[in-house]
């Protein structure tokens, strides 16, 4: 076959040898020992109370990850020697709901069985993936404690419509997967939740910081005192985030947006905060419609909010 100098097949992007992209240093697994970042996608939204597309995040997220460098200039480091593997995602049943998370958990706690050594990257799907997430976690880890950014308590009670997007933590509460006290909400906001699922979530024990609490008080301090009440009584830390926490201007592409959500560069602070910390080994992006996306906006956020988590680690010496 001939070659041809300017001729290159189709979508391939621009090349500038001095700059490495995000998505070079992300490699198709090979089933070989998983070591270093592991990214899995979860690509359910049937379990959506909301007309929701985030079933397509995976795929943009990871398509986000070409727009940007592995250089922090902040830090002036590379995360170039990251070795970062995507497993892929894991295949929903078309109509069961209980089924596809059943699929997550068990594909989730055999990855951590047979792989108990790499830093999981879930991508999302919907906020109900994160009942099997935690609930994998936990049979392989043992006690874990959820830091979760959200604008909502995600309580709802199961009886109305079963197991969806606003049911995961109630879930993990009624089912013991998690004790309340290990369970930390940053970001509630104003009129996205009934006073009773506030009151069960402080009947469970639950810790909450509003978004009033985020704009009155630095967030690196709101962490430290989450990851203080953790550190002593969990054995590992995941972060769940959904990106309905960030306000609508900043991240349009989620089907629960609001007005007076926290910022996006508040929440690149609290993420790289929590990379840091040792004790945090875990994270999940969850709530993202690309459908109603603008430009790509929150996957592009997504994919940010996942190189500053590998900064903080990098930062932190935890590579």
């Amino acid at each position: 076959m001939t070659n041809f100098q300017y001729l290159k097949p189709s979508g391939s992007p621009f090349v500038d040898r001095h700059v490495t992209r995000f998505s070079d240093i992300v490699h198709t697994w090979d089933g070989r020992e998983l070591l270093g970042v592991g990214l899995i996608g979860a690509p359910l939204s049937k379990s959506s109370i909301s007309h929701s597309g985030a079933h397509l995040a995976p795929g943009t997220i990871r398509k986000a990850f070409a727009a940007f460098s592995t250089y922090s200039i902040e830090e002036d480091f590379e995360l170039d020697k990251w070795d970062i593997k995507d497993l892929g995602d894991i295949v929903m049943h078309v109509t069961d709901i209980v089924q596809s998370q059943e699929r997550i958990f068990t594909t989730l706690a055999e990855v951590y069985e047979q792989h108990p050594n790499f830093l999981p990257i879930i991508l999302g799907g919907d906020n109900s993936i994160t009942y099997p997430t935690v609930k994998a976690l936990a049979k392989a880890k043992g006690r874990v404690g959820v830091i979760q950014f959200d604008a909502h308590h995600d309580v709802r009670n199961l009886e109305d419509g079963g197991p969806s997007n606003g049911t995961p933590f109630r879930s993990l509460l009624e089912t013991q997967t998690i004790n309340g006290n290990h369970l930390v909400q940053i970001g509630i906001r104003d009129f996205s939740n009934g006073k009773a699922y506030r009151t069960y979530a402080t009947e469970h024990g639950v810790t909450i910081y509003t978004m009033k609490d985020v704009r009155e008080r630095p967030i690196k301090a709101l962490i430290k005192e989450a990851i203080e009440q953790l550190q002593n009584e969990v054995d590992v830390i995941y972060v769940s985030l959904d990106m309905d926490v960030v306000d609508q201007a900043e991240a349009p592409g989620c089907p629960a947006i609001g007005p007076g959500g926290m910022s996006a560069s508040t929440l690149i602070e609290a993420i790289t905060y929590l990379g840091e910390q040792p004790m945090v080994k875990g994270l999940e992006i969850v709530e993202i419609d690309p459908t109603v996306d603008f430009r790509n906006m929150t996957s592009r956020l997504a994919a940010h909010v996942v190189l500053h988590f590998l900064k903080g680690k990098e930062k932190a010496g935890l590579r």
